[in-house]
């Protein structure tokens, strides 16, 4: 007989909605800390968003990142980030990195002094090593690309809003959305808590992070809208018990395999991805989170059409039952 793992038994009957105010109580209140946390402590912004200096280095021998981030580190320069350049289109002779630096100064860039005192400490460590391209990020580009992010999350947010409501029904659309404006707080609260760097990879993982949410809140809501249709006269509340018990294997299964993974990949994939893989992983659990206790709640809370089968009487003006409260 061949093994077969359950994460979950069959048949569960978890009342999830038994304290349905205290759990989105607390997510209303995680939501409010975590804005307070950006606005009070701030985002720790990498070179992408606070400017710097992006120095391309290129050797004809394979290199070791370590060893340049541990001669650079010796030189005080504050924020630095390094990142080997991988490209099919490479020969074995040519190694190419990208060295950020971040901003020191009001102007954005390292001194030319640093740039020297860099150059050196790279040569130590690779005599042959050569900089072909030296660019500076100023504060005003660094500023566009805040913005320019931001509007990155807001357009998906609303694209997913849009694809929920042509879906489903606008009630399980404004769920969605309140789930994925949790989703993103939390992660951007814990960010600020813990002072974690803030860049461009962060802001991939957000939008990674919707996509990851609305999945799972989608597969959810399907299966509720199936029950409505099935279970006509069974209380909603208990629908969506039954909706949540009857797709929680699934979402458990998603939620472990996916975070095997991703710790697999915060534990040995090193400083340059840590930042997006830690911000994956939390989005995991608390999109896990939010599809049960903020989305439903919110459809639980507003109300949807029970059958739709057929047309809701309210809505045809020629119905003697327009206007009229239905059973």
């Amino acid at each position: 007989m061949a093994f077969r793992l359950k994460l979950v038994p069959d048949n569960t009957n978890y009342n999830f909605f038994r304290w349905q105010w205290l759990t989105f109580g607390i997510s209303a209140l995680a939501m409010a800390a975590s804005l307070v946390l950006v606005l009070v402590m701030g985002l720790n912004f990498g070179v992408d968003f606070k400017g710097g200096t992006t120095i391309r280095t290129e050797s004809p021998t394979a290199f070791e990142v370590g060893e340049y981030r541990e001669v650079l580190d010796g030189l005080d320069l504050g924020d630095v980030s390094i990142t080997e350049v991988f490209d099919p289109t490479f020969g074995a002779d040519k190694h190419v990195a990208m060295i950020r630096i971040g901003a020191t100064n009001e102007t954005g860039s390292v001194t030319p002094e640093e740039l020297t005192r860099i150059e050196d400490a790279l040569r130590a460590v690779d005599p042959q090593v050569t900089f072909p391209a030296v660019e500076s990020i100023g504060p005003k580009v660094s500023a566009e690309l805040i913005w320019t992010a931001v509007q990155a999350v807001g357009a998906a947010t609303i694209g997913i809003l849009f694809y929920i409501w042509i879906r489903f029904e606008w009630q399980f659309a404004i769920g969605a959305v309140v789930a994925l404006v949790h989703d993103v707080l939390l992660t951007v609260g814990v960010f600020a808590l813990f002072q974690f760097k803030f860049d461009l990879s962060t802001i991939a993982a957000l939008l990674t992070i919707l996509g990851y949410s609305v999945n799972d809140t989608v597969v959810v809501f399907d299966r509720l809208r199936e029950n409505l249709i099935k279970f006509k006269s069974m209380p909603l509340i208990d629908v969506m018990n039954l909706t949540v018990n009857e797709t929680l294997s699934r979402t458990i299964m998603t939620a472990v395999t996916t975070a095997i993974a991703l710790t697999a990949l915060l534990i040995l994939g090193g400083d340059v991805i840590r930042g997006f893989v830690f911000a994956m992983l939390w989005g995991v659990f608390v999109g896990c989170y939010s599809t049960i206790y903020v989305a439903k709640n919110i459809v639980l809370w507003i109300g949807v059409k029970r059958d739709w089968s057929k047309k809701d009487p309210k809505d045809d003006p020629s119905s003697p039952f327009k206007g009229a409260e239905q059973p």
